[in-house]
């Protein structure tokens, strides 16, 4: 007997049991794992998914579209006409594709509801990987298609126009913006550690925001800043590093209205959690406060509280903000992203309803400002004593305002 030969076959069956028994595990795995190609729920979309069955009614019933997608008809097409070009995919011989209109009405419906993919799932016979590939693809195209027209880098003109336009709103000179930070609350990322947690004691992603005197978004910015104990928030984030560096292009010095100096900077209002820099101001301290710093107080509090108005119409239309947003921190910042232009395309299509302003349900960031130089402390103290004069009064017509 060839033992040679006897080793090398048993050698040879071992190896091909082997190869058998992985290619019947796999099998197995595949058929537990993988029943249909497409679930027979799923391919009953066409005729009885949500889409098919209820958007032709929707837009028979203006009052019902507004409440499903928060917008009216006139911006939906807006929307829709702007994105058509990167929502449209091609049918294939395997299925029929997605049309843009359900992609966005999908997006739009989880924006306003905060509802799970798994929901959305069931509401339009669509897979839950295909639901969250449609909200992932459409936030991004509503932020890089609409970012340039809905929320434009300011010129000199803008500057300008906004500066005025909180004059006579607020009546703050030389005011071209209020800011804010709020905490939008996040599912745990997994591995994060407490990069993302913050002093509420849950995760959270930074929305720092500069609005406008009709309640539009300047400028936004989102990251993850909660491990910094909330002290270096501002300085961290882009925004925040480009305001403190003279890097945000704003006008150039003028006087304050009727005055003929000295020469102001425009600047930021924001509360007490930020702190008093050349183009940023915040109230005195509460402690042992003047009469005329109580007027400064008040009279920012004014221009202030357009910041607060915007975060509280914000969340009180895009439900998502209302509980932890169930997606990576990627996809979570696109989705910030993409209801901030939103916004404004809803501000500057729909204009603005005063209802709208009274809801805030974001958390504020707490922040710890650096020491103030001398120049900043003068700059403010010339704001004071221009609320003191004559020329800075606010009208009898505004004083209840």
């Amino acid at each position: 007997m060839d033992l040679g030969n006897y080793d090398q076959n048993v050698t040879s069956f071992v190896m091909m049991y082997y190869v058998w028994r992985k290619k019947s595990l796999t099998r197995k795995m595949s058929a537990r794992g993988r029943r249909y190609w497409a679930h027979p729920m799923l391919l009953k979309r066409p005729s009885e998914g949500f889409f098919a069955l209820q958007y032709a009614d929707l837009r028979r019933y203006p009052p019902k579209f507004l409440n499903f997608t928060r917008m009216t008809i006139p911006t939906f097409d807006y929307l829709l006409e702007k994105l058509h070009p990167r929502l449209y995919r091609t049918n294939t011989d395997m299925r029929l594709a997605v049309p843009p209109e359900e992609r966005l009405l999908i997006t739009l419906r989880f924006l306003a509801s905060g509802v799970s993919y798994t929901s959305l799932s069931h509401f339009f016979l669509l897979g839950i990987s295909t639901i969250s590939v449609i909200v992932h693809e459409t936030c991004e195209a509503i932020w890089e298609e609409l970012r340039s027209s809905a929320m434009p880098v300011p010129d000199a003109t803008m500057w300008q126009e906004i500066a005025t336009g909180f004059w006579k709103k607020t009546q703050f000179p030389n005011c071209v913006g209020a800011l804010d930070g709020k905490h939008v609350r996040i599912q745990m990322p997994p591995g994060s550690g407490s990069q993302f947690f913050n002093y509420k004691k849950y995760f959270s992603l930074v929305l720092m925001a500069i609005c406008d005197s009709n309640y539009k978004f300047i400028a936004v910015d989102i990251g993850a800043y909660g491990s910094n104990a909330d002290a270096r928030i501002f300085s961290s984030s882009v925004m925040g590093r480009r305001i403190l560096e003279g890097h945000f292009n704003f006008p150039a010095d003028q006087p304050l209205p009727s005055t003929v100096g000295p020469d102001l900077p425009h600047v930021l209002v924001a509360d007490e959690a930020f702190g008093l820099s050349h183009h940023l101001l915040r109230p005195y301290a509460r402690q042992n406060l003047t009469t005329p710093k109580k007027i400064f107080n008040y009279r920012l509090s004014r221009a202030r509280r357009l910041i607060e108005c915007t975060f509280g119409i914000l969340s009180g239309k895009w439900c998502i903000f209302h509980s932890a947003i169930q997606l990576s921190v990627e996809n979570a910042q696109l989705a910030i992203q993409a209801c901030c232009v939103l916004h404004n395309v809803i501000r500057e299509k729909e204009g603005i309803s005063v209802e709208e302003e009274d809801e805030v349900d974001l958390p504020s960031v707490r922040f710890s400002g650096l020491r103030p130089n001398n120049s900043a402390i003068t700059m403010r103290d010339n704001f004071t004593n221009f609320f003191m004069s004559p020329e800075g009064e606010v009208p009898w017509q505004y004083q209840y305002v």
